[in-house]
């Protein structure tokens, strides 16, 4: 083996050596973010006892005059304006607000004084709102579509709950 193989064979090895070296060094800086599970792994113990928590209450609907966050409630009305809320506010008593869901989507909807008010809506992924009559009304509609097909979300108040009406195809 000639003088200019073994050099070129010594470069090589040199090379990936140097190489590997700085892929194991970078592996570790990094380390626990590729590696690891965010947050840590958690016992049994813990995880009983986080599910065993009540759940933190998130308001469903914004201040008055405040915009609607992404994706609840769909998007604003020409000019910018959040949509108005219903003559009364829907932050009514939890006995008057129900969640209802299909595969395409899920809607919150509360009973007011001038009917049912969809308070809150959001497709699932992959899906998107078509068609909304939010109220107050004698019955408020979200219609989701994606590539399922199309489900729609009828809901009336009866004695002040809101009811899923029947499907009517």
């Amino acid at each position: 083996m000639g003088r200019r193989t073994f050099l070129a064979v010594a470069g090589w090895l040199a090379t990936a050596l140097v190489a590997t070296l700085i892929g194991l060094a970078a592996i570790q800086v990094v380390g626990e973010s590729l590696t690891g599970t965010p947050g840590g792994v958690r016992s049994q113990e813990e995880v009983a006892r986080a599910l065993a928590e009540p759940p933190a209450t998130v308001p469903t609907t914004p201040p008055t005059g405040a915009p609607l966050p992404t994706g609840s409630g769909g998007p604003p009305e020409p000019g910018g304006q959040s949509p108005t809320p219903p003559p009364t506010s829907p932050s009514a008593e939890a006995a008057n607000r129900r969640s209802f869901s299909t595969p395409g989507g899920s809607a919150i909807a509360v009973c007011v004084p001038g009917g049912v008010w969809l308070e809150f809506w959001s497709p699932r992924q992959g899906y998107r709102v078509d068609d909304v009559d939010r109220g107050p009304d004698d019955d408020a509609e979200v219609k989701f579509v994606g590539p399922s097909g199309s489900y729609e979300l009828s809901v009336r108040c009866v004695g002040g709950v809101p009811v899923l009406e029947p499907d009517d195809d």
